[in-house]
């Protein structure tokens, strides 16, 4: 890579959801990465399936006191201050569902599959996530891609 080009990051919802909670284990190295995308020392991405998954999973999460829709949306709303939302066209979503039945992958493992055309529709060099196992059984390409923040 140039020295000059930032690197593309993609922030799977695993990352996010670890960098905003202090007590999640993984907390300080997924923080780290995204106060980068923050300070602009990479360019951040989120899908915007991610916007939806971070709220779902932030506002039923068992901790104490429980995250509020309020403050949910507020989180997301200072998340999209510094990282990019890529969205997705009907043609991207065939695109993954092929992608699924030419692996014979079942189930709940298309939504990973949908934040990694994310990644590709914004030719991302990384994609930053936890479940490092959801996305590299989604073929070659991804798996390059993928980064477990340490």
């Amino acid at each position: 890579m140039g020295a000059n080009r930032t690197v593309k990051v993609l922030f799977d919802t695993s990352v996010i959801i670890a960098a905003v909670l202090p007590k999640h284990p993984s907390h300080t190295p997924c923080f780290a990465e995204l106060q980068a995308a923050e300070l602009n020392q990479i360019q951040g991405y989120l899908s915007t399936h991610s916007l939806a998954e971070v709220y779902s999973v932030m506002t039923r999460m068992p901790s104490q006191p429980r995250m509020s829709p309020q403050e949910a949306q507020s989180l997301l709303q200072r998340c999209l201050q510094y990282l990019e939302a890529v969205s997705l066209e009907t043609v991207d979503y065939q695109a993954v569902i092929a992608q699924m039945a030419a692996l014979n992958l079942r189930g709940g493992g298309i939504f990973d599959a949908l934040i990694a055309q994310a990644a590709l529709k914004v030719s991302a060099d990384q994609l930053l996530t936890l479940n490092s196992s959801h996305f590299t059984r989604l073929g070659t390409v991804i798996a390059q891609m993928v980064r477990v923040p340490t």
